[in-house]
């Protein structure tokens, strides 16, 4: 464990705005999973899907404000990565490091056939596996150019992501209080709130209903840390992940549960479609024309924002291993913008053979990647409290100036987040759909963790 507190340069290359930064805080966790997989948190909690957004959310801000915490006094490219290693020890840096590496990359696939299959239903006549390579092609070369060039692509994905989502809310209240008409209320006639208690009730069934809505969306709130792995490229990144944190945490808890609040306040929870967004369906609902073909185009910059992201904040995750010795140091030759190309190309590279697999095997190999990754976020997640409790107190005692960020009721929120977690786990041992992931991404963690620690062991020895 490191005893000090670092100070030496980043070699890598400023150029992120604070504008980037507050909008990849604000668009790098809205994306599909808002969109689309709604839908099935819906279907199992009903109108309580909003408690089950509000729990989820608070737990992703607790983590977020402590990984702020952290970030604004030791910004580095690796993030959680090099804060692990400093307050738990080597095996954690790396665990945590080449976990989240995977977990993007993994994710980075799902994303890049998602939007290669929005694409191929607008122009069928180009196949699937060329608006893959079209997409990877692109998204490397930003950012392999700048990373001004990656803030400006997720400045303007994360903006449309943001309009749609305040569009939505508008058009969304107008209704509840009928100054739109929907299919079933007349202009001036208000939908009221009829909808969140009739069909079963406000919790139709029931707390564990509420509790399976957790399972279903807590892990749509994964993408918030590439902020603080962003804002070490940042002019003032001190300054940066402080604003970027504070405005991202409470404006997406916002976005999500206001969202969530207006679908079943417009419509019967019940009226929901499998398969088809709850977005499209309150949409049609109110008459906008085109509804569908409009939120297409926003899931479609939504999953290629988070493929940008992904890119961005892997390639980031590797070139901090491999400045600290647990990735091949090959990986660190930085071109004259301060761009760690190779970082990148071992990103990209791992990210195209992960697409190969999603189309040729989409449910044999595939499938078991993205279940071994499934609740690593988790993982992460608690590696980042666990490291936020020994830190805090090491700053606090070398160089308490650099707490411009505090975590809120430290330490007893800290704990308390990571016993939420804990009982997420536990909730997924016994819920059928969530265990595969949870047993493979178990597997996964493990497995790693043993390469952590025969590493440390070789060293000591040395």
């Amino acid at each position: 464990m490191h005893d000090q507190l670092p100070s030496e340069p980043e070699p890598l290359g400023g150029g992120l705005k604070q504008r980037h930064l507050t909008m990849l805080g604000l668009g790098g966790v809205i994306g599909a999973g808002l969109f689309v997989g709604s839908g099935a948190g819906i279907a199992v909690a009903g109108p309580g899907i909003v408690v089950s957004y509000l729990i989820a959310g608070t737990l992703a801000m607790c983590v977020m404000r402590m990984l702020g915490e952290m970030s604004a006094a030791m910004p580095a490219p690796g993030s959680f990565s090099v804060h692990a290693e400093r307050a738990l020890g080597r095996w954690a840096g790396f665990s945590v490091g080449w976990l989240y590496w995977f977990l993007l990359v993994v994710v980075l696939a799902v994303e890049a056939t998602g939007a290669a299959q929005i694409a191929n239903g607008w122009a069928p006549g180009v196949p699937q596996w060329a608006w893959v390579l079209v997409f990877m092609l692109v998204f490397t070369g930003a950012n392999l150019a700048a990373v001004k060039n990656f803030g400006e692509f997720e400045f303007w994905f994360a903006a449309l992501k943001v309009f749609a989502i305040v569009a939505f809310l508008i058009l969304g209240t107008l209704a509840v209080f009928g100054l739109l008409p929907t299919a079933s209320h007349s202009f001036g006639d208000p939908v009221g709130f009829t909808n969140l208690t009739g069909q079963g009730g406000f919790l139709p069934h029931g707390w564990q209903g509420v509790i399976s809505g957790v399972l279903a969306v807590v892990f749509a709130f994964g993408g918030l840390e590439v902020v603080t792995i962003a804002a070490a490229e940042s002019d003032d990144p001190v300054r940066a992940v402080s604003r970027a944190v504070r405005s991202a945490v409470f404006r997406i808890l916002f976005f999500y549960v206001g969202s969530m609040l207006v679908i079943v306040t417009v419509l019967p929870w019940t009226a929901q479609k499998a398969g088809i967004s709850p977005y499209v369906t309150v949409l049609d609902a109110i008459g906008v024309p085109s509804a569908g073909q409009i939120m297409n185009i926003v899931v479609f910059v939504a999953l290629l924002s988070a493929l940008n992201a992904n890119l961005y904040g892997s390639s980031r995750m590797v070139f901090s291993l491999a400045e600290r010795g647990e990735a091949p140091r090959a990986l660190l030759k930085v071109s004259r913008g301060g761009v760690p190309r190779r970082a990148v190309l071992a990103s990209v590279a791992f990210g195209f053979v992960s697409v190969l697999l999603n189309l040729e095997w989409p449910e044999s190999v595939f499938l078991y990647m993205l279940n071994s990754v499934g609740a690593v976020l988790l993982f992460v997640w608690a590696l980042i409290a666990a490291s936020q409790l020994r830190l805090r107190r090491l700053v606090e005692r070398e160089a308490p100036e650099r707490l411009v960020l505090r975590m809120w009721g430290f330490p007893w929120l800290t704990w308390v987040t990571l016993a939420a977690m804990a009982a997420v786990i536990g909730l997924m041992l016994t819920d059928d759909t969530a265990r595969p992931q949870l047993l493979w991404s178990t597997g996964a963690t493990a497995l790693v963790v043993a390469v952590a620690g025969v590493r440390e062991l070789r060293a000591r020895r040395a």
